[in-house]
C-alpha cells in the first residue's frame, strides 16, 4: 500500500455498520480518507459501528437501504466520492432460505442500484463490489475456485451472490468502461476477528456459548472453508482500489480472489478445537437435527492476487483465532476499543505505524 494514497479522498462505503464494513470505515478514516457511509441501521447489539465510535469517524453517513433509489442517489450525490466500496448485503446462508426474495432483492437488485447511481452522479473513478467465496458454483470438488470458475449457488445466498457477480460483470462493460469507471469484484474467504456478533456464524455463535454456560453446537463439523483473519481481504480490497485509481487501472477491473493458503482451508471441527483449547471450560458438540443444504468443500485460489497485487496473508489462521479472542477479551474488560483495533491493524501491516486520524 502507498503511503497516503488516501488521505483526503472521498470513499462511499455502502454497509458501513457491518461487520466487514466497520472495519473497513475505521482503517479508511485512520489512513485519512473522508468516508461517507450508506447503510442499514446495526444488525445486532452490541455492534462493532457502536463499540469503534465510528459515526464520530464519519463525515456523514445515512441509515437507509440500498433498495432506495432516491435515499441512495442523494447520498452518492451529496458524498461526490471518488471511490465507492459496495459490501451492504444480506451475509446469511441460513436467513437466505428463510427470506430468499428478501435476498435476492438485496443482493442483486441492490447491487445493480449501486452500480447505477455510481454511474450517474459523475467523479467516481473506481467500485469494488464485495460479494462472497459462496458465488462459485460449488461442485464439492478440493480443487480451489479460480476467479475465471462457473458463477453459481444451491442455496439463495450463494446463488444471489453468483447473481450479482453477473450483474457486476454486465455493468463493467455495458456502462463503467464506457464512463471511464473502473469496476472490480472481490471474493474472500471465511473472515473472523473482532467486532462481529452476526447470528449463524461460528466465532459469534462460540462467545454466545460461553457467556451463556453452554456448549458450542456445530452443524456441519466436517465443513471445510478458507479461513482468514478480516484484515486480511481489507488490505486486498485497499491494494486493489489503490491500482483502479491509479495508471492502467483498467487493467486490474475484474474478479478478484482473497483467500487464505491452503494450509489455512480447516474444517469447522478444528477451529472449534482450537477456540476451545485456547478457552477454559469450553466443549463443543454436534448437531443432529436436520439442516438446510451448506457447501461441504469450499476453498479459493488466490495466486491472482499474489502474483499481480503482490498481496498475501499475513497471519495464519491459529493467529487469526487468538487476535479474534484477544479483541473480545479486550472489549468485555472495559479498553478502550478504538484503540486496540487500530493497534491490531498496525500489527498485521495493513495501517503503518505513523499513521494518524483523519480531521474531518
Amino acid at each position: 500500500m502507498t503511503p497516503n494514497a488516501w488521505r483526503g479522498t472521498r470513499v462511499f462505503i455502502t454497509g458501513h455498520t457491518g461487520f466487514k464494513g466497520g472495519w473497513l470505515s475505521l482503517l479508511l478514516s485512520e489512513l485519512g480518507a473522508r468516508v461517507y457511509g450508506y447503510s442499514l441501521a446495526p444488525p445486532t447489539d452490541p455492534n462493532l459501528f457502536q463499540v469503534c465510535r465510528l459515526q464520530s469517524r464519519l463525515a456523514s453517513h445515512s441509515m437507509a437501504d440500498i433498495r432506495d433509489p432516491a435515499a441512495l442517489r442523494a447520498a452518492m450525490s451529496a458524498a461526490q466520492p471518488e471511490v465507492v466500496f459496495h459490501l451492504a448485503a444480506q451475509p446469511l446462508v441460513r436467513r437466505s432460505y428463510r427470506t430468499p426474495l428478501e435476498t435476492f432483492e438485496t443482493n442483486v437488485m441492490g447491487t445493480a442500484r449501486v452500480l447505477q447511481t455510481a454511474t450517474e452522479v459523475g467523479g467516481v473513478r473506481a467500485v469494488i463490489n464485495v460479494t462472497s467465496d459462496k458465488c462459485y458454483e460449488n461442485r464439492e470438488s478440493t480443487v480451489p475456485y479460480r476467479e475465471d470458475h462457473a458463477m453459481g449457488g444451491h442455496d439463495p445466498y450463494s446463488a444471489s451472490k453468483g447473481c450479482a457477480e453477473l450483474v457486476t460483470s454486465a455493468w463493467r462493460r455495458s456502462f463503467m468502461e464506457p464512463a471511464g469507471i473502473q469496476l472490480a469484484s472481490v471474493r474472500a474467504g471465511n473472515v473472523i476477528g473482532g467486532g462481529d456478533w452476526a447470528e449463524d456464524r461460528l466465532l459469534p455463535d462460540f462467545l454466545r456459548a460461553i457467556d451463556a454456560g453452554r456448549e458450542l453446537v456445530l452443524r456441519s463439523p466436517d465443513a471445510t472453508r478458507p479461513w482468514q483473519h478480516v484484515l486480511e481481504p481489507l488490505r486486498g480490497y485497499l491494494m486493489l482500489a489503490e491500482r483502479l485509481r491509479g495508471a492502467g487501472g483498467a487493467d486490474f477491473a475484474d474478479g478478484w480472489n482473497f483467500g487464505p493458503s491452503t494450509t489455512d482451508v480447516r474444517p469447522v471441527r478444528w477451529i472449534a478445537e482450537r477456540l476451545c483449547a485456547a478457552t477454559p471450560g469450553a466443549r463443543w458438540s454436534i448437531d443432529s437435527s436436520a439442516v438446510p443444504h451448506e457447501a461441504c468443500l469450499l476453498s479459493l485460489d488466490s495466486s491472482k492476487a499474489r502474483t499481480e497485487l503482490g498481496w498475501k496473508p499475513r497471519w495464519d489462521a491459529e493467529q487469526a483465532i487468538l487476535r479474534t479472542l484477544d479483541w473480545y477479551r479486550a472489549w468485555k474488560s472495559g479498553e478502550d476499543m478504538v484503540r486496540f483495533t487500530l493497534e491490531q491493524a498496525r500489527e498485521h501491516g495493513t495501517l503503518p505505524t505513523t499513521a494518524g486520524s483523519a480531521t474531518l
